[in-house]
């Protein structure tokens, strides 16, 4: 059945199609269906009316009613106030009724359009002029226009919307529905809002420039999460084009603190991603790292820090986990396991716990640093965007400060220690002998009582190991717990106005000190 429309005097009168795509995909089959099934008449643009010619599509080419087909080398078609007043025009403004007819202005019911590739551009990494002439500007214009009178025009912005929109003509006798009109103008919004963000973002890394008046994430929600931290929250994932490539290869969805504590972990993992290395995550913060000879030696040595802690946690390691490993882990509850690749026998042995989620990741964790630049936190002062931490050690500008040198195996875990501590929570001090944690103090107010937990974690183990802080000592009094526990050195920023009292307390007991001048506060 064809459908029409009546204007108010009765006089039946086409619906009409402004049509103008980049991506013609479906193009013809849904052109076919709006004017044949429909009684659309289409107005096109330069190579979308060809198209539709060749393929015996009635349409009318937009130069009739721009008295242009094109200008400057087909930069401008559309661009004309004849077609801007046929989309925006509200039929029931009496002002504008009378500019309809008096300057018989063609209305427009649907808006047809998708942008330029500027994307794709930006992946083949053309020349600026290339890239510069992807950045479209008449489509999202027409779309906008169509999007903000979605009161009487649906603006249709993809070719994957076609269906749709010939569904709601059929169950709606040839006309949109509002539902749908308002529905695709979001649509419109949300699209037009990530291709500026996408040119803002790639302009200024090619004119390297700051963009410091304004900052935006270009992210597009994944999926809604079944809460966030806690039951009464809501929460969603959303991806940017900087998220890794990860599978979940076992076990239920992946939570709020699931993906908060993954985060964590793998964190960890990239500052080892060249050795065999495990870490354990509890409420996203480590309780256990170590390297060994291979991923399960390390397993073993990162569970015995703290077992309590581990039970539920998260685990994640360097390597591939194999058979044998993967019957260790299955022998106690755990949330989450993370790697890089398992062996087949592995991966059925963790699936035999249904609930285990099970993470495998594709990117490779030499590349796990680049996937973040900034880091985000929104709080009623306003919301605040600092660079990642990325600060790296450099074993050739250590200062060692004391009369004590440390050894060479002291200064690789002392390295170690310092890069667990960097992840977590300030005060934070780790301490750790063997590439092993012992004890790790964290979160506390006192970097003394961060000090004390972190030695009670470690027992008499703590003897000739090394302890890591994420800042400073401001007195002396860390010291001389130090010394309690046998620490046989320290490392630390350094850049106490106490230094000095410091440096003679840790030469009073045989301490070694190594002070780096770089601080890796984590509130």
């Amino acid at each position: 059945m064809n459908y029409s429309r009546k204007t108010e005097n009765g006089v039946n009168m086409k619906k009409r199609a402004l049509i103008s795509v980049w991506n013609k995909d479906k193009l013809i089959e849904f052109a076919q269906d709006l004017t044949e099934k429909y009684n659309y008449e289409i107005i096109a643009t330069g190579s979308t009316f060809d198209l539709l010619k060749e393929n015996n599509i009635k349409a009318v080419e937009i130069s009739e009613i721009t008295g242009n087909r094109q200008l400057i080398n087909g930069k401008v078609k559309t661009l004309y106030p004849d077609v801007f007043a046929g989309i925006l025009a509200d039929t029931t403004n009496e002002k504008e009724k009378e500019d309809i007819d008096n300057k018989k202005i063609k209305l427009f019911d649907m808006v047809v359009v998708n942008f330029y590739p500027f994307e794709e551009a930006v992946n083949k990494k053309v020349d600026d002029t290339e890239l510069t002439n992807t950045i479209d500007i008449g489509g999202p214009s027409m779309l906008r226009a169509a999007a903000k009178n979605c009161r009487r025009v649906l603006a249709v912005s993809s070719p994957e919307q076609y269906k749709e929109v010939l569904a709601d003509l059929e169950e709606h006798k040839g006309e949109t529905s509002l539902d749908l009109r308002r529905k695709f103008a979001l649509k419109v919004f949300e699209k037009t809002l990530d291709f500026d963000t996408k040119i803002l973002h790639e302009l200024s890394d090619r004119f390297e420039e700051d963009s410091e008046n304004y900052f935006s994430l270009n992210i597009k929600k994944a999926k809604q999460l079944r809460y966030g931290e806690n039951p009464h929250q809501k929460a969603g994932i959303y991806y940017t084009n900087n998220t890794i490539d990860y599978e979940v290869l076992n076990g239920k969805e992946l939570s709020y603190n699931n993906i908060l504590d993954a985060a964590a972990c793998t964190n960890i993992l990239s500052e080892f991603y060249d050795v065999s290395g495990c870490v354990i995550i509890k409420h996203n913060t480590p309780c256990g790292a170590a390297l060994g000879k291979d991923v399960e030696e390390a397993w073993k040595k990162a569970l015995d820090c703290d077992p309590l802690s581990a039970f539920g946690g998260i685990v994640g390691f360097t390597q591939t986990v194999k058979d044998n490993l993967a019957k260790q882990l299955t022998a106690m509850f755990l949330e989450v396991i993370i790697a890089p690749d398992y062996t087949s026998g592995a991966l059925e042995i963790l699936k035999q716990k249904k609930n285990l989620r099970v993470i495998k990741l594709n990117t490779s964790l030499q590349e796990y640093k680049n996937y973040i630049s900034e880091e985000i936190r929104i709080t009623p002062f306003g919301t605040l965007v600092q660079d990642s931490d990325k600060g790296e050690l450099d074993k050739d500008k250590f200062k060692v400060v004391t009369k004590v040198k440390p050894t060479a195996e002291m200064v690789e875990d002392m390295i170690f220690a310092w890069k667990i501590a960097k992840h977590a929570k300030s005060n934070a001090i780790v301490i750790a002998k063997d590439f092993k944690t012992l004890g790790i103090g964290q979160g506390q107010t006192s970097r003394v009582d961060a000090f004390e937990i972190a030695l009670n974690r470690a027992c008499d183990a703590s003897k000739d190991a090394v302890a890591a802080s994420d800042g400073f000592f401001p007195a002396i009094d860390n010291i001389q717990v130090a010394a309690q526990g046998r620490i046989a050195a320290i490392i630390q920023p350094g850049g106490s106005i106490k230094d000095e009292e410091v440096i003679n307390t840790a030469n009073k007991y045989n301490i070694a000190m190594i002070t780096t001048g770089i601080r890796h506060f984590r509130h």
